[in-house]
């Protein structure tokens, strides 16, 4: 049978086969009969320079250590455009690529994909990950010069795209708007878990440290995920409420880890609060299935409302109840899997976190919706089909 064609993947944000969305689309594509490779950055293990791994051929290259400031991520962006630039053209002398599939943040690959697709009529995909003009915003609290350059880029990412992908409504509605792009030229596909691979497992006691309830989080550490907001929600339980019966479980790492950390030892959390840092994938299952509630801080702003978080589909897919903020991609995604504390209100998520805690039967309720919802409509094998209609309306001359 012949291939329906060959595909490269360009991803900045992280490594593969670490980044899961990409890994799972690069899959799909290689077991859909495409020819695929990915240009990725190294880190997080994956340090070889090439390599295939089922069936797709990898090209890693080196990235400069993420720092805090908007120098500093324009030093970075700039280094790996370079690389992946040139690690794409040798891709395609050695074996010419028909579509380009570049995933922000950040927006800068247009450049090369653009080249490409007017050089050699390249089909050019977008995957939209980020919206990362508010992105920014959500980082530096201010909208500049830098602000400005993002919103150029961004357009400049859609204009180039012949078809654009997103992970939810709110993105949609950006690419046909600001975007400017066609609907159907724009499909949602979604950041769900394999529920083949991604599946509750037994609870491991040791994890609770001794205590009868354990609430989780898993993410990025990093200025725009509310991880402070959920340290003095945790404060709140401790002290005003006076539970001594709930440890605390924060998993993952990032630029403000550091920072985190120092936090809630001033808050006087460190009884309290764990920190096990990036963990495999099987202890990460373990952990979470070992929560009773599961819960997604990120505060309102014009980034985190219109963003669906991989965390909260997690959580569902492991039979988690969730306790969010309200806001408008996390409610469309958890429905009536998650409580819903009101807007950037660190009392009230306190508050919504106690509750469900002492409401077993509401816990079980919630966890088997959002699993329903899960494995009937947002799991990956649901995904897949429309991963392979975006790529047929790429490559439809």
């Amino acid at each position: 049978m012949a291939s329906p064609g060959s595909v490269l993947i360009v991803v900045e944000n992280l490594p593969v086969p670490f980044d899961r969305r990409v890994w799972m689309e690069a899959t799909a594509l290689a077991g859909a009969g495409y020819e695929v490779s990915v240009i990725s950055p190294k880190g997080k293990g994956f340090d070889r320079d090439r390599e295939t791994i089922d069936g797709v051929d990898v090209y890693r290259h080196d990235l400069p250590v993420e720092g805090h400031s908007a120098l500093t991520y324009l030093r970075e962006y700039s280094t790996a455009l370079l690389a992946e630039s040139k690690l794409a053209r040798r891709i395609y002398r050695e074996k010419p690529f028909d579509v380009i599939h570049i995933c922000n943040p950040p927006d800068l690959m247009f450049s090369f994909a653009a080249w490409f697709k007017l050089r050699h009529g390249v089909r050019v995909i977008f995957d939209h990950h980020d919206i990362n003009p508010e992105l920014y915003e959500a980082k530096f609290g201010r909208r500049d010069a830098f602000y400005a350059l993002m919103r150029l880029v961004e357009r400049c990412t859609f204009l180039t795209a012949n078809v654009v992908i997103t992970t939810g409504e709110s993105y949609r509605a950006i690419a046909l708007s600001r975007g400017g792009k066609r609907p159907k030229d724009v499909f949602i596909v979604r950041s769900a878990p394999d529920l083949s691979k991604f599946q509750p497992v037994t609870p491991v006691a040791a994890y609770k440290r001794g205590r009868r309830y354990l609430v989780g989080y898993v993410g990025v550490m990093g200025p725009q995920e509310g991880i402070d907001y959920l340290l003095r929600a945790v404060s709140t339980i401790l002290k005003d409420q006076a539970r001594d019966d709930i440890s605390f479980m924060l998993i993952g790492g990032g630029p403000s880890c550091d920072d985190l950390v120092a936090l809630a030892h001033e808050l006087g959390l460190d009884d309290y609060v764990e920190f096990p840092g990036r963990v495999p994938d099987d202890e990460l299952i373990a952990r979470l299935s070992t929560c009773d509630v599961c819960v997604n801080p990120d505060p309102y702003n014009s980034f985190n409302d219109a963003s669906v978080m991989n965390k909260v589909l997690e959580y569902m897919a492991l039979k988690r109840p969730v306790v969010q903020f309200d806001l408008t991609e996390g409610r469309r995604s958890a429905g009536e899997a998650s409580a819903y504390a009101r807007r950037n209100d660190v009392p009230d998520l306190a508050k919504q976190i106690v509750d469900l805690l002492y409401d077993e039967q509401r816990r079980s309720r919630m966890g088997e919706e959002g699993y329903r919802r899960m494995r009937d409509e947002l799991e990956w094998r649901h995904q897949v089909p429309k991963l392979l209609r975006a790529y047929a309306r790429a490559l439809a001359r």
